[in-house]
């Protein structure tokens, strides 16, 4: 039983961390709508550039622009490509809160092998004479909206404010009183671990966030998109992956399995990364969060996973996601078995 709370309390932890995470990229998104269309026409260096550079921000939105400018004809088929290799989902997230400096260098390789990949791709595209899909319409894929997102005047309108705005508030008031007072949450104050700190650093940006963003921002980015359709599975997926480790451990000898089959770990590694959805690689995150895979295996999910993000294109384009995902799955398994081969 202490095991499982103990479980159910870190997967509390990584979904506040990681639900703030991606409720701070959301917000810092809307200051470039418009914008990005015109940072990505150009040669085929800047695609690459741009391509990887929003596969390799956390999350969903970066892969879904991708999208969303491929099917516009502003993205070759090589520098789509290289946007998947660079993007990792939503469990881009998790990683951070759970081994932030590695995660970092882990985006910034892949930023680079999503441009290498987008080069080789196009090459290899051009001799096959693979034609990107060219009359596809994409529709609104979580695109920011017009509407002025900071309002900090609807405080005014206290008490009559709304239930969500209201339950997001006291949730992280909660929050940060909780770990003021040692009760729950990470108990250290440690400059050195200031995972305490910075939970709390992060929930009050929450509130005000909650406290001062527009009604409809609220309701459709907050309420609509990150909490009914990404944070409750970032929990479930993170909290099964982390209890399904924490009993192979102690009852089911798992690290002697591991380490007995590493080699076709990679491999499934790789394979689950086809899944267009967040959360089955949670369970390669955690084995590396637990030292039980080298880096490479993580690395090889990695570059074939891309959350969600292929999801729209699959909608309006079959032929050309599986392409993409065919491409980034030899990419993975080149690029991982080597590293692999190398002892990484």
């Amino acid at each position: 039983m202490s095991e499982l709370s103990s479980v159910f309390n870190h997967s509390v932890i990584i979904t506040i961390f990681v639900f703030v995470m991606m409720l701070l990229i959301d917000y810092i998104n809307v200051f470039t709508k418009g914008k990005m269309k015109k940072t990505v026409k150009g040669g085929k260096e800047r695609q690459y550039l741009t391509a990887s550079f929003l596969g390799a921000t956390p999350g969903c939105l970066g892969a879904f622009m991708n999208v969303s400018f491929y099917v516009h004809g502003l993205l070759s088929f090589g520098a789509i490509v290289g946007g998947m290799i660079a993007t990792s989902g939503d469990e881009a997230f998790v990683m951070l809160t759970l081994f932030p400096k590695k995660a970092l260098f882990l985006f910034a390789l892949l930023f680079i092998l999503g441009i290498a990949g987008a080069w080789i791709s196009d090459k290899i595209a051009s001799r096959l004479k693979i034609i990107p899909c060219s009359e596809c319409q994409l529709q609104k894929v979580h695109d920011t909206d017009k509407k002025h997102y900071f309002q900090p005047s609807i405080l005014k309108n206290f008490p009559l404010l709304s239930p969500i705005r209201y339950g997001l508030i006291l949730f992280f008031v909660f929050i940060i009183l909780l770990n003021l007072s040692g009760v729950w949450g990470p108990q250290s104050w440690n400059l050195n671990e200031p995972a305490r700190i910075i939970l709390i650093f992060l929930s009050s940006v929450a509130v005000f966030i909650s406290a001062t963003v527009s009604e409809h921002y609220l309701k459709d980015h907050i309420w609509g998109h990150i909490v009914k359709k990404h944070i409750w599975k970032v929990f479930l997926w993170t909290f099964f992956a982390m209890l399904f480790i924490t009993i192979g451990l102690r009852y089911w000898n798992l690290e002697e399995f591991i380490m007995s089959n590493m080699g076709w770990i990679l491999i499934i590694s790789a394979i689950v990364g086809l899944i267009p959805e967040s959360g089955p690689h949670m369970i390669f995150v955690m084995m590396y969060a637990n030292g039980l895979v080298p880096f490479s295996i993580l690395l090889t999910s990695s570059i074939v996973q891309d959350g969600h993000g292929m999801l729209p294109l699959l909608s309006y384009t079959i032929k050309d996601s599986v392409l993409i995902k065919l491409f980034n799955l030899i990419f993975a398994l080149i690029i991982g078995i080597s590293l692999y081969a190398l002892g990484l």
